[in-house]
Order: C-alpha cells, then sequence, then structure tokens
C-alpha cells in the first residue's frame, strides 16, 4: 500500500503535512514575538510567563484536546463556528501545542543572543522592538531550527487531534490517527509501514536542523 503510493494514504499523508505545517507556520507567528520579548523586556510577571511558558512545554496533548472540545462543541462558546471534526480544530490543537514550546525555545536563543550583542545593541539606542527583530534575524539558524521542533512535536501529535478531529476517513484522517486506528483494527503490517513512514519525516527534520546548523557554522551565523 504504501509502496504503490495508494491515493487514500497519500491523501492521509497530505493532511497530515497541511494541518502540521499550517499550525507552526501560525504558531511561529506566534510564538517568535512573544519569546522574544519575554527575553527582552521587563515588566511586572515577567518572569513568572517565562516559567509558565517553559511548563506548557510539557502540556498534556489530551488535555488540550479536551479545552479545544470544550471551547469548539455545539455547547461550547465557539459551538456556533461549526469546527469541530475539522481539519481547522486539528490545527488550533496543534497551535496550543506547538507555541508553547517556540516560545520558550526563543526566549533562550534571544538571551543568549542579548548576552553576545546587547552592549552593542543598546549603544545604537534603537527601541526594543528593532531590537527584537535584529536579534531574531541574527540568530535565523538557531529560531528555524527551533521551529522544526515545533514541527516535530506537531507531526507527531495523535491525542489532541483524535479527540477534536475525530479520525474521519477523507476528512481528518492523519498519519498519527491512521496508525492508532490500525494498529486497534490488528492490522499491524499498515500501522507499521506508517510509523516507519513518519520516522523516515522526523529524520528528514532532523537531518534538516543538523544540515542548517552546520551550514551556518561554516557561516558564522548563530
Amino acid at each position: 500500500m504504501i509502496g504503490a503510493f495508494d491515493p487514500d494514504l497519500v491523501s492521509i499523508v497530505a493532511l497530515s503535512l497541511q494541518v502540521s505545517l499550517t499550525a507552526v507556520g501560525i504558531a511561529a507567528l506566534i510564538g517568535l514575538p512573544l519569546g522574544a520579548a519575554v527575553a527582552l523586556f521587563r515588566f511586572p510577571g515577567v518572569g513568572v510567563l517565562a516559567v509558565l511558558l517553559n511548563a506548557m512545554m510539557s502540556l498534556p496533548p489530551v488535555v488540550v484536546g479536551l479545552i479545544v472540545y470544550l471551547l469548539i462543541s455545539r455547547a461550547g462558546p465557539l459551538g456556533v463556528l461549526g469546527l469541530l471534526f475539522t481539519p481547522t480544530a486539528m490545527i488550533i490543537a496543534q497551535v496550543l501545542l506547538v507555541v508553547p514550546i517556540i516560545a520558550a525555545l526563543t526566549r533562550q536563543v534571544v538571551v543568549d543572543l542579548w548576552d553576545e550583542y546587547g552592549e552593542l545593541l543598546r549603544s545604537l539606542d534603537i527601541g526594543r522592538g528593532r531590537m527584537m527583530a535584529t536579534l531574531l534575524w541574527d540568530g535565523r539558524a538557531r529560531v528555524l531550527s527551533v521551529v522544526l521542533a515545533g514541527l516535530g512535536r506537531a507531526m507527531a501529535e495523535v491525542g489532541a487531534v483524535m479527540i477534536v478531529g475525530g479520525n474521519i476517513n477523507h476528512v481528518t484522517r492523519v498519519m498519527t490517527t491512521t496508525i492508532a486506528l490500525e494498529t486497534s483494527k490488528g492490522n499491524l503490517t499498515l500501522a507499521l509501514g506508517l510509523g516507519i513512514l513518519l520516522l523516515g519525516i522526523s529524520l528528514l527534520i532532523n537531518g534538516a536542523v543538523y544540515a542548517i546548523g552546520n551550514a551556518a557554522s561554516r557561516r558564522g551565523i548563530s
């Protein structure tokens, strides 16, 4: 089935990539400036926020799935939008899981860069906003690694997307939920094949992180 590029399997893989890439893109737009702001700005509660971001990196996916389910179910405050058991619901759940990871890791990247370039940036007398943008750009190799780490988490997620997506064939069925379904049906060959495919994608992501890091080191980019 995998070797023959079965159309059903191709659609499952395509939906997995579509959901995860969209979620990570949205999470990056939120998490990168949030992490940089927590690193550079000083305001009451910033320390608590940093601790909270670190703690939320290990959010249980089923808890996130349950929260999103309660929000978008028919009886929930956002039930009128009809998002339950749609790819959009799965994207929302993955965004909630990935934002803390990207924000917390970005904060650490910016803190490290600030130790190196803080004095120079202060001498330029630019605002904190421009400092954030400068540090994120200067550390773009590390920032990209952070984003890819978030993508790895999103690709491997199963609990939350199962709850809010429902694992509906041709609608919300992705690789991880298919593995869970086929395992419960005793179709271990297909489940194992999908697992190997998912592992291959994960290896590609980590290989990309490694190659980018090496290339950046050779070019003197953080």
